[in-house]
């Protein structure tokens, strides 16, 4: 949940006159979620966002998946995903079910056009990089860490640090990404045992206006299509908005561990949920404290979720043969755990450096071809000693 916030000029009442030097309207735009009951935002345009001179197919989105497969666990190296093209055409889908759709992008360009996704939400993770998420709600600025939260109907594109390599890890939602329910009261506000909280939230930082004609393109993905709509207008040409619904950023380090004196279960690294998923982060964090305690996690099953996990940096305490940007994937339906030898090895060990952001879907994913071509074919058979 977002906490209320403006940038630019706006009216003193919402919904009422509010005019240009020129004596003409500003045109208002409220952009919200769930119909009118969920948070939003007004938008005061200097042109109606509405004036749109062409639309075009640019091109379906279909991405190839493999035919059956044993279960198992999975394991891709996306060390080799190759550099190249902007924030979403370097996109590399991996894995999806109805609910997300999980890629990693290596950009080495700037966007020319503007984009949206018209059908759910987004989470850019920053593994490498730094530059700039420009939307209509204006510039922020990213770093190496980050989670870029992009409401759905945002427009916005990415404008990568020049000769800053870029890795990002991308999950593009069916629905709405938020924090979890529990971190939160009645009126919206983040409680005192939440992991993080308004604090850590960075929202955009200044507004650009731009008045200019010419031909803009913005670009809108809904659902297996990418619709392409000429503007005679700049699209961003909001001079004021205020309001809970924008793009922000939160930082993996500003999440703080919930720790215990024995091992706590996954649920206390949850960042956001979404319908059908989880977002959750693994940051340092001191060891389990009893004097009988076992570090590393216990043998278990996911009777209702794929867990996948993305490996940031640091040595994770259960695993072996595991690189920084290794992607795993426990599916539902058989147990997993510790490699062997790393249960008892964490015994007596008083903290962890490691950094992983973990995704739980509660429907099981299928894998493209192009992460195939990334498998690690022995990681099945890794837990034979």
């Amino acid at each position: 949940m977002t906490y209320y916030y403006k940038l630019g000029k706006i009216p003193h009442k919402r919904h009422i006159q509010f005019r240009q030097p020129d004596g003409s309207l500003y045109h208002e735009e409220l952009m919200g979620m769930r119909g009118f009951s969920g948070v939003q935002s007004l938008l005061y345009h200097l042109r109606p966002p509405t004036q749109i001179q062409k639309i075009l197919l640019e091109r379906t989105v279909n991405a190839s998946y493999e035919e059956s497969s044993p279960l198992c666990h999975r394991h891709l190296r996306t060390v080799t995903v190759e550099l190249g093209a902007d924030a979403v055409e370097a996109r590399v889908p991996l894995m999806a079910n109805a609910d997300v759709c999980i890629s990693i992008a290596r950009p080495t360009l700037p966007m020319l056009y503007w984009y949206r996704c018209a059908h759910g939400d987004e989470v850019i993770f920053i593994h490498d990089g730094t530059g700039v998420l420009e939307s209509q709600y204006g510039i922020l600025h990213y770093q190496v860490g980050d989670y870029l939260v992009i409401p759905a109907g945002v427009l916005w594109r990415i404008i990568p640090e020049l000769g800053i390599e870029q890795r990002m890890l991308v999950i593009e939602a069916s629905g709405h990404i938020e924090p979890p329910a529990r971190y939160l009261n009645r009126y919206g506000q983040f409680l005192e045992h939440s992991p993080y909280n308004e604090r850590d939230i960075r929202p955009p930082e200044k507004l650009g206006t731009y008045d200019e004609v010419g031909e803009f393109e913005v670009r809108v993905k809904t659902r297996d299509r990418i619709i392409s709509y000429l503007y005679h207008h700049h699209p961003l040409d909001v001079v004021g908005w205020d309001g809970h619904l924008y793009p922000f950023a939160f930082n993996i380090e500003d999440f703080e561990p919930i720790t215990g004196r024995i091992h706590q279960p996954p649920p206390v690294h949850q960042t956001f949920e979404a319908p059908g998923f989880v977002i959750c982060s693994f940051v340092p964090r001191l060891f389990d404290y009893h004097p009988l305690a076992i570090p590393a996690p216990y043998n278990h099953s996911n009777v209702d979720s794929d867990e996948v996990i993305y490996y940031v940096s640091g040595n994770f305490m259960s695993r072996k043969g595991i690189e920084r940007s290794s992607i795993t994937i426990h599916p539902s339906g058989i147990p997993h755990g510790p490699h062997p030898g790393m249960y008892e090895s964490s015994i007596g060990k008083e903290r962890t450096n490691e950094l992983a952001v973990m995704i739980d879907t509660f429907r099981p994913l299928q894998l493209t071809k192009q992460a195939l071509a990334l498998e690690d074919k022995d990681y099945a058979y890794s837990w034979i000693a």
